[in-house]
């Protein structure tokens, strides 16, 4: 008698992002479990669909389990959505997938829009490894801890921060990762006043502080790893010192360059020599 679990993923913002498999599924289970079922109802009238709703959302889910497992090993296939975007992505819904697969009850992803993985195929930084990590503490102390544990992380990181703290959030990152950090800012992803940006930390804090617009809406930042820094560093020291080789000895373009910036001599010295002789 068992039946099947759907995690349903909805649209964040633009209603053409549902899928048509999307809509076949939550016209066709039992019920709907939605993370608010006033904000889900309007997105059920849009598209014409009349399964009933209940809600589950962080207060209630633990106390819910019970009945809607109940519901799947009787038979009754129900579709788990939150508000906007992926179920169990800094949503509700683990608890739930968790109890359904204790049951044995399978359990089915039906795969659409996601703000963080929409915000990274965006902003322009390394996609090859990245790590997730929701929303910050909204105390600042906790949240320059959990800051400094990640300062030294050399993968992408994606967090969600809620308007009331994005400048606040920002200043602390680039207290603890640098102000010269590289950032993606993507705020109301696939909404009418989308921003999608690409800068350093320092910058950022100071784009959000001039303009309180950029201080509303669903953000997402995605920071570019501790490498991903040095890379950058590295990139401009090239391009200083190629432009110095253009007009002075790598002895003394290295040397300009090392007063400059306050890299080492040697380290200077030694990669004037790789692009001079690169060059050749």
């Amino acid at each position: 008698m068992s039946a099947q679990l759907f995690v349903v993923a909805t649209p964040i913002g633009h209603l053409d992002d549902m899928s048509y498999r999307s809509i076949d599924v939550l016209k066709s289970v039992s019920l709907i479990a939605a993370e608010d079922t006033r904000t889900s109802a309007q997105l059920m009238k849009h598209f014409n669909i009349s399964t009933p709703l209940t809600a589950c959302h962080e207060h209630n889910e633990s106390n819910k389990i019970d009945i809607l497992v109940q519901k799947l090993l009787n038979g009754e296939d129900i579709a788990l959505i939150s508000d906007a975007g992926t179920p169990l992505i800094s949503d509700p819904g683990f608890k739930l997938v968790r109890a359904a697969q204790a049951n044995g009850i399978r359990v089915i992803p039906v795969p659409g829009a996601c703000a963080a993985i929409a915000a990274l195929s965006a902003v322009g930084l390394p996609s090859d490894r990245f790590s997730f990590q929701g929303f910050l503490a909204s105390k600042q102390s906790q949240r320059l801890q959990q800051l400094e544990k990640l300062k030294d992380e050399t993968q992408t990181l994606i967090f969600y921060e809620a308007p009331h703290r994005i400048l606040d959030s920002v200043k602390d990152m680039a207290a603890v990762f640098g102000a010269d950090r590289p950032v993606g800012f993507a705020r109301e992803i696939t909404k009418t006043f989308e921003t999608i940006k690409k800068m350093t930390l320092g910058e950022l804090a100071e784009f959000i502080a001039a303009d309180h617009h950029q201080q509303k809406g669903e953000i997402v930042l995605v920071v570019g790893g501790a490498s991903e820094e040095k890379d950058m560093e590295q990139e401009k020291l090239d391009q200083l010192l190629q432009r110095l080789l253009q007009d002075l000895s790598v002895k003394a373009a290295s040397q300009l360059a090392a007063d400059l910036t306050g890299i080492k001599k040697k380290i200077a010295y030694q990669r004037a020599l790789e692009l001079s002789q690169a060059a050749e």
